[in-house]
Parts: C-alpha cells; sequence; structure tokens
C-alpha cells in the first residue's frame, strides 16, 4: 500500500553515528546556484567602491489606497545586487575577473578576495562580507506545515527545522526521517536519519546546508488509510457503523 504515496522509495543509507565530533555548525561549501551577497567595506569609502556592484532600484507603492484609483506616492528603495555562481562554478567580481567560487567556503571566498584587493588597490585592511541570499531548506511529508523556508541566519539544524514545519504529525516515521543534501559538484546523497537517536545532535548531519531538503515519510496506518479509494472507505465506514449497532443493540438486550 505505502508503495502508492510514500516519496523517493528505497533512497538512502541509514545514518553512521560512528563519528560524533562533528558537532560544531559546519562551514558548508558554495555549490552551483547559490546566490551570494558579497559586500566590500574600508576606512575609506572612495577606495571600496569599485569592488561594490551598484544598488538596483526598486519601486513600490506607499500611501496607496486600495479603494481609490489614484496612487499619492511611489517609495523607491535599493538592493544590493547578486553574484550567482554560474554552471562552470565562477562568478565575475569587478576588477577581479572571474573567481572558481564553488568548492570554496565563504570564508575561503572572503579571504581570496581579499589577497587579491589588498594592498594593491586598497592600502588599508578590507572588511569583506560574504551571504546567501538565497538560504533555504525544505521540510515536507507528515509535518504540520510543508514549505520551503528561507533561513535569514544561515544557521539551522535538523530540530529548528521540523519544528518550523509545526512538528512531525502522529503519522511521520520518526526512525526514518529521509535527507537529500547536494554537494558541491551537484551530486546528491540520500541519508536515513532516526531522530529519536541522541547521537544525532552530535553527528555531521544535524546542522542542515543550504538546500537541504527533508521528507518525512507517512507510517503504516497512514499509507494504508490514504491508498483507499473513496468506495473502500466508504464501506469501511458503513462496517463500522453496523458492529457499533450491533453492539449497543446486544448490549440493551441483556
Amino acid at each position: 500500500m505505502s508503495k502508492k504515496i510514500v516519496y523517493v522509495q528505497n533512497a538512502g543509507s541509514q545514518v553512521s553515528y560512528a563519528d560524533t565530533t562533528k558537532s560544531k555548525i559546519p562551514d558548508p561549501k558554495l555549490k552551483v546556484g547559490d546566490l551570494l551577497v558579497i559586500t566590500v567595506n574600508a576606512n575609506t569609502p572612495e577606495s571600496a567602491l569599485p569592488f561594490n556592484l551598484p544598488l538596483v532600484q526598486s519601486q513600490g507603492l506607499s500611501n496607496y489606497d486600495p479603494s481609490s484609483t489614484n496612487i499619492t506616492s511611489i517609495a523607491t528603495s535599493g538592493n544590493l545586487q547578486n553574484y550567482l555562481i554560474d554552471t562552470n562554478g565562477e562568478i565575475t567580481f569587478p576588477i577581479i575577473g572571474k573567481i572558481k567560487a564553488v568548492g570554496m567556503t565563504k570564508t575561503g571566498l572572503s579571504n581570496f578576495i581579499k589577497d587579491k584587493i589588498h594592498p594593491f588597490y586598497i592600502k588599508e585592511d578590507p572588511i569583506i562580507s560574504i551571504r546567501y541570499a538565497n538560504y533555504k531548506v525544505s521540510v515536507l511529508g507528515e509535518v504540520a506545515r510543508p514549505n520551503v523556508y528561507t533561513i535569514q541566519n544561515e544557521k539551522i539544524n535538523i530540530l529548528e527545522a521540523i519544528a518550523l514545519a509545526g512538528d512531525l504529525t502522529i503519522y511521520g516515521k520518526r526512525d526514518n526521517v529521509l535527507l537529500i543534501r547536494e554537494n558541491e559538484n551537484g551530486k546528491r546523497e540520500t541519508l536515513r536519519i532516526d531522530l529519536r537517536d541522541e547521537r544525532l545532535i552530535k553527528s555531521a548531519y544535524y546542522y542542515l546546508q543550504q538546500n537541504d531538503v527533508l521528507y518525512i515519510q507517512p507510517n503504516g496506518p497512514k499509507s494504508r488509510a490514504s491508498s483507499l479509494s473513496t468506495a473502500e472507505t466508504l464501506s469501511v465506514s458503513i462496517i463500522s457503523t453496523l458492529i457499533s449497532l450491533a453492539s449497543l443493540i446486544a448490549v440493551l438486550r441483556k
């Protein structure tokens, strides 16, 4: 019955908890498709200006009355342009040109840019900030609120992600959660996680990474119930009602 409704069946090997030394927050490697916000700051703002992309102006309505056809004003704001890691694993950075960013960590990319511009273009020590513009994780299956969640602070563990999704329903399998993760080479790995195992907290998979997907598989009773047709469900309901009536009549005759 479960084969009719369970996603990604037979995928993923059980996580090994042999190495429980990686409980610190990992610095994941950048992947193709990552969207980065990179800003360069220095004590002399003019020297850092060539290394920052111009703001993209966006317009929005201000003091707008939906009951009227008059728009009282238009508010204009600036948004930082982003660097997309292309299919070649590269970004194009001002002055420096193409950088092979895929496989680096954010810290590694920051140090690489710093070495290229200091002290050749910026005499004082620059401050380089790199953030994801599209850091997200997906939680689906037997949870209260399946969704794709954007994570502003770029740090989330597996229990926090499940909490964002409203926790597992009573039908979710706690011992067989599927984690889908893509590495910097674009290859996906699938792993099975037991949420009940205390060693999970100290494992390498406790903290999620950019674009991770968690799938909570339904348990046996839910799978069987979901696979029943409308007619079968009605039949079961009628039979249950008849049994209840028969039991009631038997009690009344005593």
